[in-house]
C-alpha cells in the first residue's frame, strides 16, 4: 500500500506502478461510447458510426459523429461529444491553416501525428484533464489511410478499426471478415453488420451516420435515403 494514493487520482501523475488513473478514466469513458468503425476500402476510406440518441424528443440532425476534416480527409470518435467535438473543431482548423500557409493539403499521418501532440498536453500538466475520446481520422494523400489517437496520446495505423462499446466483438468480425481491397458497397454492408450486432438498440437512419473519401474525390456524407439501402 503506498500513502497518499489518492493523491495519484486527483490530477495526471504517475504512481509508483507508472499508471496514469486519469488517462485511464478517460479510455474507460471511451469504453462506453458510442461505437465507430473505420476502414480502408479499395481506393478510399470508409466510416460508419452509431448515435447514441437517449431523450425522445431530440432532434436527430443536430446530433453528428461523422465529420468532413478536409477534402480528402474525414473522422469519427466516440467517447465525450464534447471532448470530440472540439478535437475535431481542432484539426480542422489546423487542415485548413497548413492549405493557407503552404497552398497545400496536409497528409493524413502529419495530421494525426499533430491531433496527438495536441491530446499530450492535457496527460502532462496539472489543472487538465485527458481528452475523454478516441478519434478515428482517416483519408487519401498518397495512399488511403486510417489512424487511431486514443486518450493517452498514443497513435496507430490500421486497416480497419472499431472503437466505443463494443470494441472487443467489432474487432473480432473485423479480423474475420475484413479484407484487403474490399468494396466500398462491401465495407458499408460490414460497418452496418458490426454496428447491429453490438447495439441492441435497432438502426435507423436517424441514429446512424456513414461517410466516406473515395479515388481520391471529395468528402461525401451519405444522406438518410441512402443509408437506409443498408438497413
Amino acid at each position: 500500500m503506498y500513502p497518499n494514493v489518492q493523491a495519484y487520482d486527483r490530477g495526471v501523475m504517475f504512481n509508483p506502478d507508472g499508471r496514469l488513473f486519469q488517462v485511464e478514466y478517460a479510455k474507460e469513458a471511451v469504453r462506453k461510447g458510442a461505437t465507430s468503425i473505420g476502414l480502408v476500402v479499395k481506393e478510399g476510406v470508409l466510416f460508419v458510426a452509431h448515435k447514441n440518441i437517449n431523450d425522445p424528443l431530440a432532434v436527430a440532425g443536430t446530433i453528428q459523429k461523422v465529420f468532413r476534416i478536409d477534402s480528402h480527409i474525414g473522422a469519427t470518435y466516440s467517447g465525450m461529444v464534447s471532448d470530440g467535438l472540439h478535437l475535431v473543431n481542432m484539426a480542422r482548423s489546423n487542415a485548413q491553416n497548413h492549405r493557407l500557409l503552404f497552398n497545400e493539403v496536409k497528409s493524413v499521418e502529419a495530421l494525426a501525428k499533430e491531433m496527438s501532440a495536441y491530446m499530450m498536453q492535457a496527460t502532462m500538466y496539472g489543472g487538465m484533464r485527458p481528452y475523454a475520446v478516441s478519434v478515428l481520422l482517416g483519408g487519401i494523400d498518397s495512399t488511403p489511410r486510417l489512424f487511431e489517437i486514443e486518450p493517452g496520446a498514443s497513435f496507430l495505423g490500421y486497416k480497419a478499426d472499431a472503437i466505443g462499446v463494443g470494441k472487443k466483438i467489432a474487432t473480432d468480425i473485423l479480423v474475420k471478415e475484413y479484407k484487403d481491397n474490399m468494396k466500398l458497397e462491401d465495407g458499408i454492408g460490414l460497418g452496418i453488420k458490426i454496428l447491429k450486432k453490438v447495439n441492441e438498440v435497432k438502426l435507423t437512419t436517424e441514429n446512424v451516420d456513414i461517410g466516406y473519401i473515395y479515388d481520391a474525390e471529395e468528402y461525401t456524407m451519405l444522406s438518410q435515403n441512402e443509408i437506409s439501402k443498408y438497413l
